[in-house]
């Protein structure tokens, strides 16, 4: 009978719990075990659905695991009190921190003891995890003795392996923490309590005492993988928290447990590299020699196309170049040269027909990306020359090549990047057809970064989404929109603030929304660079009608695009002044959708130098108060315009926006106006220098004119004591000379 088809991290419900006939899964009896003896020895680790099982040579360079103790099984009543406090502690259900803190004290006294049986269990594992968030640094360090001389089992364990990650995750900022501070020496009891203080460096080291022996079976386990390379980013002191670190951590199916409220112990928030003990660093050498010792170049190739053990060969070949420095590639016994043995690396060579198998792989060309990306210089220019170069154009037309493509792109240098960008030219067409982007997103940013000319992208471009009407935004934005027959077709209605997410009558159509991500993903791409790129997409969203943009704000994925519109540096004012004239009149009910309202608040950050274009929006807000109000968006929007503020105290409203907008840009509707004018209109002389000046110039030529005023005039009272008044004509009368005989007199 086949396996049943599970995904690491899926707990799936028992459905058939209250049926005699049904027959446990090989996973369900792992989980239930009552006796080792039950179970062959190998039941746990059979090949994962889909994937062929390994030859005799990769089997016998990791021997699988003994059988793993049973440490029982929770009661009813155990597990249904677990279970209320699991509710209790994911919905954050109490009054105070206080309430919480005892409460997680009374947790950990009822757990005592059964920490073993939580973690193993699939119904409780999940609080075993909310535990482990919000523990404080004391109660870590108790978990980890509880798990203490069975990390073996539990990291190879289906469900007790996520206890293990959390545990590794949220105990590793401990270890900074105490670098930092001074603590006890270990060994000795502390003041407060009897217990022997263990620093929680010595904990990871016993840890990793504990697995010795086993690293090579954990390579490629399918859940104990993951708690290695937990480890192995802990020991190297890199971040937890970046993408790259969250891409080979976890899959995308991965169920996440979280808590709300506060947690006192957990990973850094910043994606920022974390201080760690130097015994790390001499742990972290030994596991990546251990995790490979014995294999020679063809077995360990064999791990570049496994599903569980690419991963962890990606991370240790990362971690080798990266924190023992690139000169570890010349050692004979380093991974990659163990993979890439030929110097140099010919086109002929094994290890070029190697790169090649791995690149169209979908599991192996990501350990391609890491070699790119981190190889030596040397060995890197000997890759592109011999195997990359003269591939570029049929690299970038695969689905999956095209990724290593990239990575090549982001290393080029100046001149190897111009003469790559020559090749992929007259490409660009056929890769827009073939919905390609990802390469050609890359070589604007590339090109941007290294100053390398990029109008002939932008002309490519603009021929292949040209119309009669010129740049076609909706063809590249892949906005497509189909009213039904009663519907309205002019966008959102004048008389009603009903969102597109609740009017039937607008709907959109997504025959493919990875395809249109990437596509807006190109062209905010091209909006960062200056020039013909930023130009083709400005000009269009301007030109575009205001019913297809305004629908265009509502498409979840589109309107990232148009923020990115609104706040880039490449816009000047008169274009973000014309983009958002096209939302007038419906900005009340774009602030009720879910994606126009995103819009919306970009429109503050746009009208940077439009100070009175923000209050003709803040009105229009205002107008529709109650209803914004009443939405859950429009109560976002209200709050980051804030239109509390406007209508309390507008004038104080008003000089904030001033001060935030830029008063050194600020303009009014009639400057702009007369400034555009008078570049349409071609004038010249004092007129058209008046208009072309901002309103700060024109104030100051007013302020000097008025000093020069008034240093005349005192000028005047002190020759002969005659107050001397100033007409605009240049005329005066001497008043002085009137008074003195009339006092006289």
């Amino acid at each position: 009978m086949p396996q049943e088809n599970k995904k690491r991290g899926r707990r799936m419900k028992r459905k058939h719990d209250e049926d005699e006939d049904h027959q446990p899964t090989v996973e369900e009896s792992s989980s239930k075990r009552q006796k080792p003896a039950d179970e062959p020895e190998n039941a746990n680790f059979l090949p994962l659905p889909g994937q062929q099982q390994q030859d005799d040579s990769l089997d016998a360079a990791y021997p699988p695991a003994l059988d793993r103790p049973f440490f029982g099984m929770l009661d009813a009543a155990e597990q249904e009190n677990f279970k209320l406090a699991d509710d209790t502690l994911g919905g954050n259900e109490f009054e105070s921190a206080h309430e919480r803190d005892v409460f997680l004290s009374e947790l950990y006294d009822s757990a005592e003891g059964k920490e073993l049986k939580i973690a193993q269990s699939q119904s409780c594992s999940r609080l075993m995890e909310r535990l482990i968030q919000n523990s404080t640094a004391a109660q870590l360090k108790k978990l980890f003795r509880a798990f203490s001389g069975n990390f073996i089992h539990l990291i190879s364990h289906r469900f007790a392996s996520h206890c293990c990650e959390e545990l590794f995750i949220r105990a590793a900022p401990v270890v900074t923490e105490e670098l930092r501070a001074p603590a006890p020496k270990a060994g000795k009891a502390s003041e407060t309590s009897d217990e022997i203080y263990v620093s929680m460096e010595n904990l990871f080291l016993h840890t990793l005492a504990e697995l010795e022996g086993s690293i090579g079976y954990t390579l490629t386990d399918q859940f104990g993988s993951h708690a290695l390379r937990v480890l192995l980013l802990v020991l190297s002191g890199e971040s937890l928290n970046s993408e790259a670190s969250k891409h080979l951590l976890q899959s995308k199916r991965k169920e996440g447990v979280s808590s709300k409220g506060r947690q006192p112990a957990g990973p850094p928030s910043e994606d920022k590299p974390r201080a760690v003990p130097k015994s790390f660093s001499d742990s972290l050498e030994k596991l990546i020699v251990e995790s490979v010792a014995g294999l020679n170049t063809d077995k360990l190739r064999a791990l570049a196309t496994h599903p569980n053990g690419n991963p962890t060969l990606q991370l240790l070949l990362k971690l080798e170049l990266t924190q023992f420095g690139k000169q570890r590639a010349k050692d004979e016994t380093s991974i990659i040269r163990t993979l890439l043995p030929d110097d140099p690396i010919t086109a002929e060579s094994g290890s070029a027909k190697f790169i090649n198998g791995l690149v169209y792989d979908p599991v192996g060309s990501h350990l391609v990306e890491q070699i790119v990306e981190h190889a030596p210089g040397k060995m890197f220019k000997s890759l592109n020359k011999e195997f990359f170069k003269e591939r570029a154009t049929a690299f970038a037309r695969n689905e999956i090549a095209g990724y290593v493509m990239c990575r090549v792109l982001e290393r080029l240098s100046k001149d190897d990047l111009h003469e790559a960008h020559e090749m992929l030219i007259p490409a660009i067409p056929g890769l827009l057809e073939k919905n390609r982007t990802i390469v050609i997103r890359t070589l604007i940013e590339r090109c941007a970064i290294r100053d390398v000319d990029t109008q002939v992208v932008a002309a490519q471009l603009d021929a292949t989404f040209r119309d009669a009407n010129g740049f076609d935004i909706k063809k590249l934005l892949k906005y497509e929109y189909k009213p039904q027959p009663n519907g309205d077709t002019n966008g959102i209605p004048h008389d009603s603030l009903q969102s597109s997410a609740t009017d039937p009558s607008i709907t959109f159509s997504r025959p493919s929304e990875p395809v249109k991500v990437h596509f807006n993903l190109l062209a905010q791409a091209m909006l960062r660079v200056p020039g013909p790129l930023s130009s083709l997409i400005l000009d269009s969203l301007t030109e575009t009608d205001p019913a297809t943009l305004q629908r265009m704000a509502q498409d979840h994925i589109i309107r990232h695009t148009i923020q990115a519109a609104l706040t880039s540096k490449n816009s000047s004012i008169i274009m973000k002044r014309k983009l958002v004239q096209r939302f007038y009149g419906h900005i009340g009910a774009m602030a009720l959708d879910a994606a126009a309202s995103h819009v919306v608040d970009c429109i503050w950050e746009g009208t940077h130098g439009l100070a009175f274009i923000r209050e003709r929006i803040a009105e229009e807000l205002a107008e529709n108060e109650a209803q914004l109000r009443d939405s859950g968006h429009g109560r976002a929007v209200w709050r980051n315009w804030k239109m509390d503020v406007y209508k309390r105290r507008r004038r104080e409203w008003i000089k904030q926006s001033k001060v935030k907008a830029s008063n050194d840009g600020f303009q009014s509707f009639a400057e702009i106006d007369g400034k555009e004018k008078g570049v349409v209109d071609g004038e010249s002389g004092p007129a058209a220098t008046t208009i072309g000046k901002t309103a700060l110039e024109l104030a100051r030529e007013r302020h000097v004119k008025r000093k020069t005023v008034q240093g005349k005039a005192a000028a005047g009272r002190e020759k002969g004591g005659a107050q001397v008044e100033r007409r605009p004509s240049g005329e005066g009368r001497v008043a002085g000379a009137a008074s003195t005989t009339a006092a006289a007199a």
